[in-house]
C-alpha cells in the first residue's frame, strides 16, 4: 500500500566525476525501483510504502559507494499516512 512519501535529495562528492552524472545515477536506481516518482529540480519525490522507501535510500547510497564517492549527503523527508497517501491528495488543487 501507497502509505509514505519520501523527498529525497543526495549530493554526493567524487574526487574526478561531477555531481550530476552521479545524480543520474541515484534517478536510474529510483526508475528501477518500479516505485511511482517524480523528478523535481531540487529533490525527487516517491511513492511507496515505508520499507520500499528506507530500502531505496540504502540502495542509492550502496550505489554511490561502489562508485567510490568520498562522501554522500541524502536528505530525506517522509509524510506516512497509515490510510494512504499519494502525490496527487497533496497536489490536486494545483
Amino acid at each position: 500500500m501507497t502509505n509514505t512519501l519520501m523527498s529525497i535529495q543526495i549530493i554526493p562528492k567524487h574526487h574526478t566525476t561531477g555531481v550530476i552524472p552521479l545524480v543520474d545515477e541515484a534517478i536510474s536506481i529510483i526508475d528501477q525501483s518500479g516505485l511511482k516518482y517524480e523528478v523535481h529540480p531540487l529533490d525527487t519525490t516517491v511513492e511507496g510504502d515505508m520499507n520500499s522507501c528506507l530500502i531505496l535510500i540504502e540502495q542509492i547510497n550502496e550505489r554511490m559507494v561502489e562508485l567510490e564517492c568520498d562522501s554522500i549527503i541524502s536528505q530525506v523527508k517522509f509524510y506516512h499516512v497509515p490510510e494512504g497517501i499519494t502525490m496527487e491528495t497533496l497536489t490536486e488543487k494545483y
